[in-house]
């Protein structure tokens, strides 16, 4: 597992509405084993780690199929401050930096871990 430091930071708002489509839910659960909560958490990383990034998301991410106007998802499996399961999800339609990553997990992370802005989380992730 390959450790990255991050900001929880807020997003744009639009995670909670493409993790409700069906297209992604469904697919989301045959890979992941459960459906992920509405809304995805965002992790500022430092600019230094993006190597590492492009280099475990080239080589061990799975794809979300999407259609009818909706993008693919690429996802690798991770888990936050090491307890929790997730995947950290890279939409091919994005208005995000690429040094913000989206995490997604079967619960509601803000609220069940008390994240707020400004945070510091580690992730895990799958090599």
């Amino acid at each position: 597992m390959m450790k990255i430091n991050g900001l929880i930071t807020s997003g744009s708002g639009k995670g909670e509405y493409f993790m409700s489509q069906d297209i992604y839910t469904s697919q989301f659960k045959d890979k992941l084993g459960f459906i992920p909560f509405k809304g995805t958490l965002n992790i500022l990383i430092e600019k230094e780690d993006l190597d590492k990034i492009h280099s475990i998301k080239n080589k061990n991410s799975e794809v979300i199929k999407g259609s009818k106007g909706f993008g693919n998802v690429l996802l690798v499996e991770a888990n936050l401050q090491d307890n929790v399961k997730g995947a950290i999800i890279f939409p091919a339609k994005t208005t995000h930096p690429e040094e913000f990553l989206e995490f997604v997990a079967a619960e509601g992370l803000r609220k069940s871990l008390h994240l707020r802005d400004g945070d510091s989380v580690t992730l895990n992730i799958k090599e």
